[in-house]
């Protein structure tokens, strides 16, 4: 089907929980079981969806994967093997077994938070994904869909293992909120640079939203995607009627949005929540023979984190370079004695100072080099949103880093010499990266530009074998010091410029290596700096804490315009004031930040250390139990918990909601506060000293539903907060959550749901709630719920978010009244 894919437009099939439902599925029933018990059903609604137009029809085995499907009486295999079977059943009674209507492996996400913001870890995910994907390719799946994910890490974990474990083309959509972004913070343009570069034949957005809310987002997803997009909204938003989900988007409605929705680029149209063969009928009749926008080529070149995308275009960029133990005793010492926080801090400070990425280097020639590189890794990936470039030439670091990155990298680097060639661009290839070529080859680093320009030429040709893109290779020409040879800088500056005209690629230059060997460096680097972004550098490998540095790049922004009315560079000196010509650093503004010290230092204007709220702000667990262990040395422990721990969460919980910090910075910042406070809790306990707790709240996932993220997130920030969390767990029988709130005396009982087809559990825990115990509040959430939906089932409170449910629990527990 590969042939057709970006050339005709193809329709998939609707919805199958809804369809279920209706035909007596039982809260809290395991659909995918219903592929053996039920199989004449199951078939038969795969048959009306072939009827109804559907060129691809998928499997109902959504939740059908090891972490999330167990039952007596059946194999996970049995499961895949029959729910496919019934698929080309179906195909078969409908008529349309013409080798052009396909039978799709359906994969939905595991339920879980993979680490560091959960429990499970990327490998576990991969191993549940590849199972699935091996038993549907067996099966004798034409392709395999991934869809409704939320976090960039769990997708890149389900497709490599769809493409590692089979041959077939594999298609991936997630959730996007009306803000363009996924749960755990990704935005449209890293998530579509992630996965083109992981491969997919085809991507896009599904569930969460109708087809009018996902037309914006599509537009956004079109401006970046060179593969075909896929389109899958819901019929509406869900309601609740007479104890039924029902949606309000009728199948003439449907099916003229998703007229729309072609006409703005999709390529592959379906239907998810609420849609039924009759909207897929509306829908085929009222699309077909429609002209789709055959996807272009885009050339842009980005790098991405899970919630941050950095676009190398003419506004040049700043990779940090501190996380590199080249000349850094300290740093070196950091590595050789795994002192992770120092590198974490190092990371941090270079993000407030102004890096766009960072550079992670970790080779000593005494360590476990892969070993640290996955580590360190991830645990920047924990505390910063910044985009890494890996930097290594062992084959086994780059690999690990590469694999387990969460976003699309910078890989630093490969030379034209073949054996570099042969060894990192499979890499690139198969985990997607923008990799930096050097300029050298095996006759080492050519004397002329013009031979600098030819070895970029060859990369270049050798990485379109593997097909990789000009746009995901930045040619780094090699800046030689001037102090050994004197034409250095002239050259560099003609093959950065020659390199721009000849290839119309990005460029990258470790900045620096300019003036080894001279005194007062930074006045030479500086110059040469802004000389080499007039001649068009893309990005400079550079110290951000460098005040020349950041002089000049700044100064260079506001000159060339890219630095609207001046607003950055007033900003950064408005309050200036020159401290000698050998002053490096940041510039300094008077101002403070977040923590208490000077801005973007993180320091302790007293004790120029950094301060206990700043660590936990910066999620730094070790620094912040460190400190708070230090602080109760002369303060009272409450005292801290007061104004330390609550004023950090605070300052976390405001930026996540106006959306400059993500969910995983909010929950390592939870973790930082949790370590503290393991700290202050057990010198209270010596002293006798009780902490009075906030009240008791009851999480519980309803009856049914077997996905926790959200309750568990909620915990987390309900805890720091110093609330009593009676956590019930998942899959919670309505009768036991109202034992429990009448047993424990509880005024305010939290209930999430995932899936449609579990609210109303929820609504059912809510009505013997008011009945058994009257005088408890019940706030909700779940990718399901809305505020009106909220209301339907009874609810006194819908939190669209973790934070919301913090301040909710404070004004019902801390007023002693309950809420109207």
């Amino acid at each position: 089907m590969r042939e057709r894919l970006g050339k005709e437009l193809l329709f998939l099939d609707g919805g199958m929980g809804t369809l279920l439902q209706e035909r007596g599925l039982k809260p809290g029933e395991l659909p995918e079981t219903w592929n053996l018990k039920r199989k004449e059903e199951i078939i038969e609604i795969h048959r009306q969806y072939y009827e109804a137009g559907s060129d691809i029809v998928l499997s109902n085995t959504f939740g059908a994967n090891a972490l999330k499907f167990h039952d007596e009486d059946c194999s996970l295999r049995e499961i895949i093997f029959a729910a496919v079977d019934n698929v080309k059943t179906a195909r078969a009674l409908a008529g349309k077994d013409d080798g052009r209507h396909y039978a799709a492996l359906d994969i939905g996400p595991t339920g879980k938070l993979l680490e560091p913001m959960g429990d499970l870890s990327f490998d576990e995910a991969y191993e549940a994904f590849a199972q699935a994907a091996r038993y549907g390719a067996e099966a004798g799946a034409d392709l395999i869909h991934i869809e409704t994910m939320s976090d960039t890490y769990e997708v890149k974990a389900a497709v490599l293992a769809a493409k590692e474990q089979t041959g077939i083309p594999v298609f991936a959509t997630l959730i996007f909120d009306e803000r363009g972004k996924l749960l755990t913070g990704g935005d449209v343009t890293g998530t579509v640079a992630m996965l083109e570069g992981l491969g997919v034949d085809a991507l896009g957005i599904n569930c969460g939203l109708g087809p009018e809310q996902m037309l914006p987002i599509l537009k956004e997803i079109c401006r970046h995607a060179s593969v075909p997009v896929i389109v899958k909204p819901n019929a509406g938003l869900p309601k609740q009627r007479d104890g039924k989900t029902c949606y309000d988007v009728t199948p003439e409605i449907f099916a003229g949005w998703m007229k729309q929705l072609v006409e703005t680029g999709a390529c592959i149209i379906g239907g998810c929540c609420g849609t039924t063969p009759a909207h897929i009928r509306a829908m085929t009749k009222a699309c077909r023979g429609m002209q789709i926008q055959v996807p272009t080529e885009k050339t842009e070149t980005i790098v991405s984190s899970y919630g941050q995308a950095v676009v190398l275009g003419d506004c040049p960029v700043i990779i940090g370079e501190r996380i590199n133990p080249t000349g850094k005793k300290r740093f070196k010492q950091a590595l050789k004695e795994h002192d992770i926080d120092y590198i974490l801090k190092e990371g941090i400070r270079q993000q407030e100072q102004g890096a766009h990425i960072l550079d992670v280097n970790v080779g000593l020639p005494d360590i476990d080099e892969p070993a640290m590189m996955e580590e360190v890794v991830k645990e920047l990936q924990g505390i910063t949103s910044l985009p890494l470039q890996i930097d290594t030439v062992d084959q086994r670091a780059m690999e690990r880093a590469m694999r387990i990155y969460n976003g699309k990298p910078m890989v630093n680097s490969v030379s034209g010499k073949q054996e570099s060639m042969d060894m990192v661009f499979p890499l690139v290839k198969k985990y997607g990266g923008v990799v930096i070529g050097l300029a050298l080859d095996e006759n080492g680093i050519p004397k002329t530009a013009e031979g600098r320009v030819e070895v970029a030429g060859k990369i270049i040709r050798e990485a379109a074998k593997y097909g990789i893109r000009p746009k995901d290779i930045v040619i780094d020409v090699l800046t030689m010091t001037i102090s050994s040879e004197p034409e250095g800088a002239i050259t560099v500056l003609q093959a950065l410029e020659m390199v721009r005209k000849k290839y119309h690629v990005r460029t990258v230059l470790g900045v620096s290596n300019i003036s080894f060997g001279l005194p007062y460096r930074p006045a030479v680097n500086s110059v040469f700096y802004a000389l080499a972004m007039q001649k068009g550098l893309t990005a400079g490998i550079i110290n951000p804490g460098s005040e020349e540095m950041m002089k000049a790049y700044r100064s260079y922004l506001a000159l060339m315009n890219f630095d609207k009315n001046c607003e950055a560079y007033i900003a950064a000196y408005a309050d200036y004031k020159p401290a000698g010509p050998a002053r490096t650093g940041s510039p300094a503004s008077g101002k403070t930040d977040s923590a208490g010290g000077a801005s973007g230092t993180g320091k302790d204007r007293k004790t120029g250390e950094m301060d206990l709220r700043y660590t936990i702000e910066r999620g730094l667990k070790e620094e912040a139990g460190r400190l708070a262990k230090a602080l109760a040395e002369t303060e009272e422990p409450l005292s801290i918990i007061n104004q330390h721990l609550i004023p950090a969460l605070d300052t976390v919980g405001k930026r996540f909601e106006q959306g400059t910090l993500f969910l995983p910075q909010l929950l390592m910042s939870a973790d930082a506060a949790k370590e503290a406070f393991a700290v202050l809790k057990d010198t209270m306990e010596q002293s006798g000293i009780v902490q009075e707790k906030n009240g008791k709240i009851i999480l519980a996932t309803v009856k049914g539903d077997i996905h926790d993220i959200g309750k568990n997130i909620v915990k987390v920030l309900l805890e720091n907060y110093g609330f009593d969390v009676i956590d019930l767990g998942k899959d919670v029988d309505p009768e036991r959550i109202v034992e429990t709130a009448v047993e424990e005396d509880i005024r305010l009982v939290g209930l999430s749901a995932l899936m449609t087809t579990t609210v109303v559990n929820m609504e059912e825990t809510i009505r013997l709630l008011r009945k058994e115990k009257p005088d408890c509040q019940v706030m909700v959430g779940g990718a399901v719920l809305n505020q009106e939906y909220a209301d339907m089932i009874g609810a006194d409170f819908y939190g669209k978010d973790a934070m919301q449910s913090v301040h909710f629990a404070q004004k019902v527990l801390h007023s002693g009244e309950k809420e109207s």
